[in-house]
């Protein structure tokens, strides 16, 4: 049979070079036109929780604030898995869902049960990252200043590097924390209003 096809081949040479030239054509024609990816996302519908509790060191954001979160959305329903990362004064959770669930659907959901999460004093309330891949990176970069008191150098990450950093392409949040938040107090003076009224 293989002695067949090989003299058939052979003695009909043109034949064979016509059917390579059409397979290579059908074949180039097919992977132009091939929707091309270098980063596919491969990963299920995932929400991240950030919260953020100055002054806190990892130990303590692990126990009073990454805990307590996790607690409440373990058994949420269509919960795949649930991880986390505590750092100095911040806590990330990523909560991944089932293959196929809506993002906004499961978005209601960690944002109901985050109602319920009891935090200590002075940490905020969890915030729901933007809605992106998590074959995303959540880089955190530092600023320093020998001259600069930590409330300016606050000022100018929300500011203008916040602003920035939004405006280049594929960056989706930017979350300033640490330093010291600029508050003002109104102070009134008792016998003052007592005066005016």
């Amino acid at each position: 049979m293989l002695d067949r096809i090989i003299r058939g081949s052979l003695r009909h040479s043109w034949a064979v070079l016509a059917l390579t030239a059409a397979l290579m054509g059908v074949g180039s024609l097919v992977a132009f036109r091939l929707p091309v990816d270098v980063f596919p996302d491969l990963t299920a519908p995932t929400v991240t929780v950030l919260t953020e509790a100055k002054g806190l060191a990892p130990e303590e954001v692990e126990l009073l604030v990454t805990f307590p979160v996790e607690s409440a959305l373990n058994g949420a329903s269509g919960v795949r898995r649930i991880r986390s990362v505590s750092g100095p004064g911040i806590a990330v959770v990523w909560v991944e869902f089932e293959w196929g669930a809506e993002v906004y659907r499961v978005r209601q959901i960690v944002a109901e049960r985050l109602q319920a999460v009891i935090l200590p004093a002075g940490v905020e309330r969890p915030a729901l990252g933007p809605i992106s891949s998590i074959m995303g990176e959540i880089t955190f970069i530092a600023l320093t200043s020998d001259r600069l008191p930590p409330i300016e150098l606050r000022r100018i990450a929300e500011t203008f590097i916040r602003r920035s950093l939004l405006a280049l392409p594929g960056v989706s949040q930017v979350v300033p924390i640490g330093g010291d938040v600029r508050e003002y107090a109104v102070e009134l003076d008792p016998a003052a209003v007592a005066a005016t009224a």
